[in-house]
């Protein structure tokens, strides 16, 4: 093992990038935080963060990257607070269908109005417009894990329910399914028409499970 001059061992360089690539995160997020997304630079964040820029651009191709990766960090770091594994969450089965979707709209409901989300998503979601690349990855590595939960959740609640009162109809196509539940929180968010509130979210939930005509 290599040694310093003064006896003890080198510094740990996988420790030492480590340290660097979460400065580097923070930064990222506090800068889109205070001045913007449009006022966050590559040289903003290396400043902020204690590196030099080149160190940035060996890693990330552009600031949506860096902040892209920051982003689901900080998802990766709540989620090991929690005493999770992973930033991705199971959603609840308690056999109740709609109690289990309104828990989980309103966990959404309260994250997206969390500044700390908020500001980088919003960020994340308009600049995956005018970059098709970024608009991709985060699709991928943020959107599709999480979509996938709701149809593995409704998945399962058709077969349990498969006959019974209230279950989910054959033949439905559970990525319609579960864009009625989330696409309504996500244009209310992005759109700011009003707030997003939990009474909200359960209204979403029971529309989508009843839908609008009068019942019986």
């Amino acid at each position: 093992m290599a040694q310093s001059t003064d006896g003890g061992k080198a510094p740990d360089s996988a420790r030492r990038s480590e340290r660097s690539r979460r400065a580097i995160h923070d930064a990222a997020l506090t800068m889109v935080g205070e001045v913007g997304y449009a006022r966050t630079t590559i040289e903003g964040i290396a400043a902020r963060a204690g590196v030099g820029k080149q160190t940035i651009y060996r890693w990330w191709p552009s600031k949506g990257a860096v902040l892209l990766e920051a982003f689901l960090d900080l998802g990766e770091r709540a989620a090991r607070e929690a005493g999770a594994e992973e930033a991705v969450y199971e959603i609840p089965d308690t056999n109740d269908l709609e109690a289990d979707l309104k828990t989980v709209l309103r966990a959404t409901v309260d994250e997206l109005n969390n500044p700390a989300y908020d500001i980088p998503y919003r960020a994340l979601a308009a600049e995956g417009i005018v970059d098709p690349a970024l608009g991709a990855e985060f699709t991928r590595r943020l959107l599709e894990p999480q979509l996938r939960l709701y149809v593995e959740r409704l998945r399962a609640a058709r077969s349990a329910g498969a006959g019974g009162a209230g279950a989910l109809r054959d033949g439905l196509d559970l990525r319609v399914a579960l864009e009625l539940l989330v696409g309504p929180l996500a244009h209310r968010w992005l759109l700011r028409t009003l707030p997003l509130t939990h009474d909200y979210a359960d209204a979403v939930v029971e529309y989508a499970l009843y839908g609008m005509t009068a019942r019986s």
